[in-house]
């Protein structure tokens, strides 16, 4: 698997890297993440392994979106949905930037959760997508009863904004601008590597 991006996060002494979903080779594993307790209630894809094929080969061809495994060490954990504001559901919901992004995530694999894990996995993804140059916000809308998300994001240096109503949940918005992000996370993000989504 070639990574598009990878750092080595020294908060957790581990290397980070987002490799892209390829159908055939993932499609059993994210149907198998799909299935945990813990993820059927805000991603709502605990369904038959062909309907999710045909689901994933939907989004496999939605060119707003790009789909990513989230790997530590080389092992893949985590699923990564890293979108285009423009063209998606929720730019009706703000007056958005052309070139703003959005993130939906998961942690796929049980005996990676609870481990401090979240925050770098996400602030890698954020620092990825900063690496295209006209971006200056990355956008979230965790479901609005997602605390340890919610948490999570604002920790990596997003700002709550307002409820949305999505087609599928009602989410919190949420904003992390450059600025802040890069202020906040220099001395962390100043090793990252890789191509820009």
């Amino acid at each position: 698997m070639q990574p598009e991006f990878s750092l080595y996060d020294n908060t957790i002494g581990k290397t980070i890297s987002f490799v892209k979903v390829e159908l055939e080779r993932d499609a059993a594993m994210l149907h198998e993440w799909q299935q945990q307790p813990y993820v059927i209630p805000f991603w709502k894809l605990d369904i038959p392994f062909e309907a999710y094929v045909k689901h994933l080969e939907k989004f496999l061809a939605d060119t707003h979106q790009t789909l990513y495994l989230g790997l530590i060490d080389g092992v893949p954990m985590s699923y990564w949905e890293a979108y285009w504001v423009k063209g998606d559901v929720v730019e009706d919901t703000y007056d958005y930037h052309p070139h703003d992004q959005g993130i939906h995530l998961l942690i796929g694999e049980e005996a990676y959760l609870g481990k401090g894990y979240a925050l770098p996995m996400l602030r890698a993804m954020v620092a990825f997508q900063f690496l295209s140059k006209k971006t200056e916000k990355v956008i979230a809308e965790p479901d609005i009863t997602n605390d340890k998300m919610i948490h999570v994001f604002e920790t990596c240096g997003f700002e709550k904004v307002k409820p949305i109503q999505l087609p599928d949940k009602t989410g919190m918005l949420m904003f992390c601008h450059r600025e802040t992000f890069e202020r906040r996370w220099s001395d962390v993000i100043e090793s990252a590597a890789g191509e820009s989504v």
